[in-house]
């Protein structure tokens, strides 16, 4: 039986840094518990356009389409913001999304107890957070046609369309109604139907799906905007979310800093099931390529550690193991271990990025 699968894409800015630390913990699976990764390295993003005049290369995106799961730390920098628009180092990641058919962005917002103090919000609304946003990821009107600028009479008219099918509102309805099933059992759906036809059938199919295939899954449906009102208000009250791109976007990030901070947070976008009956798989952490500290071993590697937790989750039925890496994260932070963009107005002496490595390590080997 061959190993499992992963193709890693460190990208640009901060992501080799934080990628490192990710390749620390699975050459520590490998020694202390016997699991070994066939792991093979690529480029995506900025440093790929620097090779070969692309974002992301044929031969990579073949690989891509081969492995098990991608994990990809981040894309792009000022150095990229004069290319056209068609080479930009993002331009990568979202064909990585669309060949692959990552219809589905499971965004989790978790505020782990060391830090509840740190969220903007009052620490009895964010202590024990713990929720998921599924964001439908390769339609809606990032994707619709018509789209572009054009002139109209005497002047640009700028248009975007909002499409959906039933099939693919039904199929990350599915995602969303899974997922719920194995959290707290009740679903949230959000858009705006109110006032858009596609929000109209995108609540008509989320409760055909839930009546027909998961009856004992709660569904509750609310608009988009009063749904990000609700999550600054008591985000507690949600267990997952299901929404389409766009507000999907929108919700994902609020909801990403009610915990604080994005170097928290992981990601992870699925597709159909490959030839193994787990799905196709891309894990990045929700944070940019931060040009800024590059380099400079302040970034914070927990948001791509707990990426790969989520890896070991849903693309290699590791469960045991994701827990193990989940409670070595709330273990070091609980101890106060800090990177810089976890400091506090208290201040500090925050640790580097492979001294965050070393405390994680730590408690790994502290829970054998």
């Amino acid at each position: 039986m061959s190993n499992p699968s992963l193709l890693i894409l460190p990208g640009d800015g901060i992501g080799p840094e934080v990628m490192a630390e990710v390749r620390r913990i699975i050459d520590w699976m490998a020694a202390r518990r016997g699991i070994v990764f066939d792991v093979s390295e690529d480029l995506v993003g900025g440093c790929a356009y620097d090779k070969y005049g692309t974002p992301l290369h044929d031969k990579t995106m073949a690989k891509a389409q081969e492995v098990d799961a991608v994990l990809l730390g981040a894309v792009g920098g000022p150095k990229y913001d004069s290319l056209p628009f068609a080479v930009k180092p993002e331009r990568g990641l979202l064909r990585l999304r669309k060949e692959m058919d990552l219809y589905a962005n499971l965004r989790p917002a978790q505020c782990f107890d060391a830090l509840a103090d740190f969220s903007s919000l009052k620490k009895d609304v964010v202590a024990g957070l713990d929720i998921m946003i599924v964001r439908e990821l390769t339609g809606g009107v990032y994707f619709g046609e018509p789209r572009g600028i054009f002139t109209e009479g005497n002047e640009r008219v700028g248009i975007n369309t909002q499409r959906y099918s039933e099939s693919e509102i039904a199929r990350v309805s599915r995602s969303a109604f899974e997922m719920a099933r194995k959290r707290r059992n009740k679903v949230c759906s959000m858009e705006k139907a109110n006032v858009m036809e596609s929000g109209v059938l995108w609540r008509e199919v989320v409760q055909k799906i839930r009546d027909e295939e998961y009856p004992d899954v709660e569904l509750s449906h609310m608009y988009a905007d009063n749904g990000a009102m609700q999550l600054v208000r008591w985000p507690k009250q949600f267990d997952v979310i299901v929404t389409d791109n766009l507000f999907g976007d929108i919700l994902s990030d609020c909801a990403a800093m009610l915990t604080g901070s994005l170097g928290m947070l992981p990601s992870a976008s699925l597709g159909a099931p490959m030839k193994n009956g787990r799905p196709k798989a891309l894990y990045e952490p929700v944070h940019g390529s931060a040009p800024d500290i590059a380099g400079q071993g302040k970034a914070n590697p927990i948001a791509c550690i707990l990426s790969f937790a989520m890896a070991l989750r849903y693309s290699f039925d590791m469960g045991a193991e994701a827990d193990r890496v989940e409670k070595a994260v709330e273990k070091v932070l609980a101890d106060g271990v800090r990177t810089a963009d976890l400091m506090g107005p208290e201040g500090g002496s925050p640790v580097s990025t492979t001294g965050m490595g070393d405390a994680i390590l730590a408690a790994l080997d502290a829970s054998l």
